[in-house]
């Protein structure tokens, strides 16, 4: 039997992504945004999880987060943060009831393969959205962090944007110029589709691998996912 539902993986990348309540809007001030950003970092670092990239939307968030050998600890963390944000707003707002739409969405992301795909899918999220001409006009997502000099708290260093180059001048030039090649519509389909069905984002040989790390077989193969999208 194919194993159906979320998948959480330790010690791998996903790409999470949590919706508002009948998509209503989550953030209406700055001072949200922030206190969402906080919640994450601090929860983060007390589950000693790894956040690769981040954007906080209107009404959704998008999150690139590595959990440690223990994967349920993602849950942990976006239990504690939703959670957070649900009473902040509805103390704000004078409501009560839910803030969130269910359970959050969740896709173990094959690194060598789609990890920088990803990062500029969601870095790219505000322009595809017509809210900004270019990512670094957001201030809501891991862009300006990942390209500054200075270290963050919230996100962390990762091989595959450091393989980009041997200086942070030359990574942020091959990054930029990455991210201004925009995302293949192909390509868009199967990063939102595969976060959207809670499927792995990657080849048939990563399939191989986790179903060999998790003894099931994965869902993935019933969809039919066609290979000409592997890069």
């Amino acid at each position: 039997m194919p194993r159906k539902g979320r998948l959480l993986v330790p010690e791998c990348p996903h790409h999470i992504v949590q919706r508002g309540h009948n998509r209503n809007a989550v953030f209406l001030a700055d001072q949200d945004y922030q206190y969402f950003l906080d919640n994450l970092t601090e929860w983060k670092l007390e589950l000693n999880i790894e956040i690769y990239a981040w954007c906080l939307m209107t009404n959704h968030v998008h999150i690139i987060a590595r959990p440690p050998k223990q994967a349920s600890v993602l849950s942990e963390m976006m239990k504690r943060v939703n959670g957070r944000q649900t009473m902040y707003m509805n103390k704000l707002e004078s409501r009560s009831g839910s803030l969130w739409n269910g359970r959050f969405k969740a896709s173990p992301i094959q690194e060598e393969q789609y990890l920088l795909n990803c990062f500029r899918y969601i870095e790219l999220n505000p322009v595809r959205a017509g809210m900004v001409r270019a990512p670094q006009d957001y201030p809501w997502s891991s862009y300006r962090e990942r390209l500054s000099v200075g270290e963050s708290e919230t996100l962390d260093a990762n091989d595959y944007f450091t393989g980009l180059g041997n200086s942070h001048d030359e990574r942020a030039m091959r990054y930029k110029a990455f991210l201004q090649e925009g995302t293949p519509e192909k390509e868009r389909k199967f990063l939102r589709d595969s976060v959207h069905r809670n499927q792995l984002t990657g080849n048939w040989r990563f399939i191989d691998e986790i179903e060999s790390r998790i003894g099931l077989r994965v869902e993935n193969r019933a969809r039919g996912r066609p290979r000409n999208v592997e890069k």
